[in-house]
């Protein structure tokens, strides 16, 4: 049923927690893991225009610390890997991600500073409504 998950990351401090749940299901599975991180650029759109190169860099190294931290773990337990970086609308790009690379499942963590407006956090609930395939949340919690 799923060949390949998609373990969309941020670093968060509970990103250790939602790769485990996409390694044990590879695992489980024989799937592979693509794991991408997504640096938004819509936080440029603040910037001054002299410090938007800086900050795209920070997030990006950001981005592939997180992506290498997954990828490890994922490689340590004998699961296939991809990564990527990419530049957007973290919700837009991880859906298109989805189409390009005949994802089955997405697996991705929650966040959320309302609970009662935010549930799950806004990128979530972006993808769990746009994507074309199934999406496992983890909350902090997990």
């Amino acid at each position: 049923m799923y060949e390949t998950i998609l373990l969309a990351t941020d670093g968060s401090e509970h990103a250790e927690a939602v790769a485990d749940h996409a390694i044990d299901i590879a695992s489980t599975r024989g799937a592979s893991v693509h794991v991408l991180s997504v640096v938004d650029d819509r936080a440029f759109l603040v910037l001054d225009d002299d410090r938007v190169e800086a900050v795209r860099e920070d997030l990006r190294e950001s981005a592939l610390e997180a992506v290498e931290t997954a990828a490890h773990a994922a490689t340590a337990a004998g699961v296939e890997t991809t990564t990527a970086v990419e530049t957007g609308n973290p919700a837009e790009t991880i859906v298109d991600y989805v189409a390009e690379h005949g994802v089955d499942l997405v697996v991705m963590g929650t966040s959320g500073d309302d609970y009662e407006r935010n549930v799950v956090g806004s990128v979530s609930r972006r993808v769990v409504e746009a994507a074309p395939v199934p999406v496992l949340t983890v909350g902090l919690d997990a």
